[in-house]
């Protein structure tokens, strides 16, 4: 019969305890991942430099046409110069447009706005190719990855840094390959390490 060694036990329990205390921070880090992120992803698309928006106004074919929204933000509008509709929605927009165009110019102006053509985004990084390209509604951070001509051998393939104006100011995210993207989104794909 063996005798157990009460000094001998209390080390491997205390060598025991020193390896799960150092394994929890690894723990730790395998639950925080891709998933947390500061952009928002929800809310209506609002619009910015870059858009092209068409424009209806009913009863005067004149003035509907496709209208681009310049670096100050603004659509530069026949009649009433420019309206600024920058971190508009489509409708708010129209409701501007309307507005500008009862100030003397139409009685009850009728305006719809509608995106014709959304402003770029942008892909950086380990990319075959970097730049801008044009959005479609509903893309992801992978569908823009396919449009850069897809990883270098060395890129880091399981989450991507995405930078996004909110308001005033740029978000910045860690955010995985399924993340859907905005337009005017810059997604920057790091290096992997080894």
């Amino acid at each position: 019969m063996q005798c157990l060694d009460p000094a001998g036990f209390f080390m491997r329990f205390m060598h025991f305890a020193f390896a799960v205390l150092l394994l929890l921070p690894l723990a730790a880090c395998a639950t925080t991942g891709p998933a947390a992120y500061l952009v928002e992803t929800s809310g209506p698309y609002t619009l910015d430099s870059g858009d092209v928006v068409r424009v209806t106004v009913y009863g005067d074919a004149n003035l509907t046409n496709t209208y681009r929204v310049d670096d100050s933000g603004a659509v530069a509008f026949p009649l009433v110069g420019p309206v600024n509709v920058r971190h508009q929605t489509t409708t708010a927009a129209a409701a501007r447009l309307a507005a500008a165009l009862a100030n003397g110019y139409m009685r009850n102006p009728d305006v719809a706005v509608e995106v014709a053509e959304y402003r770029p985004f942008f892909v950086q990084g380990e990319v075959i190719n970097s730049g801008q390209f044009p959005y479609a509604h509903g893309m992801s951070v992978r569908a823009a990855i396919s449009l850069a001509g897809g990883f270098t051998e060395t890129a880091d393939r399981s989450r991507a840094i995405l930078y996004r104006r909110q308001g005033h100011e740029m978000a910045r995210g860690i955010v995985d390959l399924d993340f859907p993207i905005a337009p005017g989104d810059t997604i920057v794909i790091e290096e992997r390490w080894f």
